[in-house]
């Protein structure tokens, strides 16, 4: 009779679906976990054929779609539709919901309610969350209701009004020693993988050595278990200067903007529609003459 391995066996670049435990044992035999934020159908198909391991639907939907000023309008209804339609895209990564700001905050069964809807209702693997030590009895109790829980520390966009703006944290020793018992303490309740935001590059390597979770990191430096980028950086769809961490592999925008400029020009100089372009109606045929004739 045979028996499972002892170990999951770790994320290949073939087509096996990415899970929880492998990633895990991922970080085990040290394979670097990559992850992009994804927030349509198209292009998680895209993102899921090239080999990304995970797909995020950050709450970053709400800026970098919805055309929001930051990430905190954004509501349970939009991040559930956008799921959905990334869930429908995937056939191998791992599709993470991240809960929108008051959707977790305001008691522990909103938080269990609106989870659970994110893999019930709109086909996630799991929820990403925001915070330290003060979500740990959160964290307990989502993994007890089988909901698989990323955390997220560091740099919390969600606290832009208390951080005083997207500063960098970890700078001082008092912060470093906090990071490192937050990313300790939500391993200890359950997380399965620690994103580290905008800390420096020696934080980012203690916390990653400080647990046996994963951790990802955006703008965490070169020592962490993987990366994440946000799509539109990646692309060059965002307007104006990248953030330090990102690095920008295409100019999407401008492809964008050249295909439109040319197709109006086209339609202006009667160019567009050409005549391979539109329908051709059929020949039409003689009545037939009656048979006595006229």
């Amino acid at each position: 009779m045979s028996h499972p391995p002892e170990h999951p066996s770790p994320l290949t670049e073939e087509s096996r679906p990415v899970t929880v435990p492998g990633l895990r044992e991922a970080k085990r035999v040290g394979r670097r976990i990559t992850m992009l934020t994804a927030y349509d159908h198209p292009t998680a198909r895209l993102l899921d054929e090239a080999g990304v391991d995970v797909l995020l639907v950050g709450d970053s939907v709400a800026n970098n779609v919805l055309g929001y000023s930051s990430t905190l309008p954004v509501t349970m209804e939009e991040m559930l539709h956008h799921t959905r339609a990334v869930a429908r895209g995937v056939r191998r990564a791992l599709v993470v919901a991240d809960m929108p700001y008051l959707s977790y905050q305001t008691s522990t069964p909103d938080a269990i309610r609106n989870a659970g809807r994110f893999l019930k209702e709109a086909g996630a693997a799991a929820v990403k969350l925001e915070g330290g030590s003060k979500r740990a009895a959160l964290v307990r109790s989502l993994v007890d209701a089988e909901i698989p829980v990323m955390g997220h520390i560091g740099l919390t966009p969600q606290s832009v009004h208390v951080m005083g703006g997207y500063r960098v944290q970890g700078r001082r020793a008092d912060e470093v020693t906090r990071l490192i018992e937050d990313a300790r303490v939500l391993q200890e309740q359950g997380a399965f993988l620690l994103i580290l935001e905008g800390v420096p590059e020696p934080v980012g390597r203690a916390i990653t050595e400080a647990v046996v979770i994963p951790t990802v990191g955006i703008g965490a430096g070169r020592f962490c278990d993987g990366q994440v980028l946000v799509l539109h950086d990646l692309i060059g769809l965002n307007q104006g200067p990248l953030p330090r961490f990102a690095r920008r592999y295409a100019d999407v925008s401008g492809i964008i903007s050249s295909a439109a400029a040319r197709y109006v020009d086209d339609v202006r100089n009667g160019t567009f529609p050409s005549e391979e372009e539109t329908y051709k109606t059929p020949r039409p045929v003689a009545p037939k003459t009656g048979a006595g004739g006229s």
